[in-house]
């Protein structure tokens, strides 16, 4: 599968009044076309397969933004569900962050520890455009809008972690990746529903 990152998904930021003047392209309720992902900085993992190695990558990257977008969101999101679900995205990405860095990390020792990746190393995993959009979140008012923008935006990113989870599944080749990806795509689905039910609660 081509290596692809959600960032055309998020153009929906573009159409809220606070970026009336933005080039971006206005958001609609078809399906977000997927640009490519950056090329990672990230150090490859060793004795893993391009195949592991290709999800571990993905998945980080994906993963960056979504945690960069949902820290930006934390403070200005005011529905009480959606409040829940950025705590939960947060820890949740930050979490998978940990994961992959020491899996990429041989000889790494077992630590109970989630070391918390700062906002300078999740912008490094973005290409320009995903850089572009969180500064462009950071800019907007809170209110309804930003929070309906802020659903779309992480819907699509679920929906492409969801298929970098299922796309390795469907060859797994590495115990250890196997486990992360079948752990990834349980939480990847439940927060999926979650966000369908609080886009219910938007309108």
């Amino acid at each position: 599968m081509e290596r692809r990152l959600v960032l055309a998904g998020m153009a929906a930021f573009a159409a809220s009044p606070a970026l009336a003047q933005s080039t971006t392209a206005p958001a609609t309720d078809a399906p977000a076309t997927l640009a490519p992902a950056p090329a990672m900085k990230m150090a490859a993992p060793m004795n893993v397969s391009d195949a592991a190695a290709t999800h571990m990558k993905r998945t980080m990257a994906v993963g960056s933004l979504s945690l960069a977008t949902s820290r930006v969101a934390a403070p200005k999101v005011k529905l009480t569900m959606l409040k829940q679900f950025v705590e939960f995205e947060t820890l949740e990405q930050e979490t998978i962050a940990s994961i992959l860095k020491t899996m990429m990390m041989p000889g790494a020792p077992p630590s109970g520890q989630v070391p918390v990746p700062t906002d300078a190393e999740l912008m490094g995993n973005l290409d320009p455009e995903g850089k572009a959009m969180v500064e462009k979140m950071r800019e907007m008012k809170a209110g309804e809008a930003f929070e309906r923008d802020y659903v779309k935006a992480q819907i699509a990113v679920h929906k492409e972690l969801l298929a970098i989870q299922e796309a390795y599944l469907k060859a797994p080749d590495n115990l250890d990746e196997t486990n992360v990806a079948k752990l990834a795509k349980g939480q990847i689905t439940e927060h999926l529903v979650l966000l369908n039910d609080i886009m219910k609660q938007l309108g």
